[in-house]
């Protein structure tokens, strides 16, 4: 994976390479679909959702530029896969689910796989989870039609979130990498994807 899809197509952060080999994908997968694990593709979870493909958590990783002493907030946690990836890099991550059943389920892979640096919460992530704010990452694995004004007040000075928007029904979503400096929160593209849309209420 990490040879044949990561680095031929712009992962170039070894940490995050690294964490990517370290992690292994299988165990967040249904045992009917752990043939599967290492494919470059979204694959089927519960609940309707999906574990994203490799090469978009790889990338969200690095876009992020996570630190080894900060904080993440990763807004729907679906199998686990990428806050366990997020983990690797950085000193506590806190996500969010908005399904019970998921989040339960993620939370005894996490612990079953030695995890102890995340906290899985339920809840309504286009809210955020202010109770732990402010976080120097959020990323987000649902589409928003809008950038949620909750999560932009989460941001410490100097975070980073990478959140797919939303921009038209008829094409891919926009990645973005927004970053906040003070009062001010500026944005660019990375590239399109495709990501279930972010649920709120």
């Amino acid at each position: 994976m990490v040879a044949e899809q990561l680095r031929p197509h712009g992962v170039t952060d070894e940490r995050v390479l690294q964490a990517m080999a370290s992690v292994p994908r299988e165990e967040f997968l249904a045992p009917r679909m752990r043939s599967h694990a290492y494919e470059d593709r979204a694959l089927a979870i519960e609940c309707g959702q999906t574990i994203s493909q490799p090469l978009v958590v790889a990338l969200m990783a690095q876009a992020a530029s996570l630190q080894p002493d900060e904080i993440a907030l990763e807004v729907g946690t679906g199998s686990g896969y990428a806050a366990a990836i997020l983990s690797r890099l950085c000193r506590r991550v806190m996500t969010i689910e908005r399904e019970p059943a998921l989040a339960e389920h993620a939370l005894e892979t996490l612990r079953r796989l030695g995890f102890d640096n995340i906290e899985v919460a339920v809840g309504d992530g286009s809210l955020g989870w202010p109770a732990e704010a402010p976080y120097n990452v959020i990323l987000v694995a649902a589409a928003a039609r809008e950038v949620p004004q909750a999560l932009i007040d989460q941001l410490a000075d100097g975070g980073r979130m990478v959140i797919p928007v939303a921009t038209s029904d008829d094409e891919p979503q926009d990645l973005r990498l927004y970053a906040r400096h003070g009062a001010d929160v500026i944005y660019r593209s990375l590239f399109p994807v495709l990501f279930v849309p972010l649920r709120t209420g």
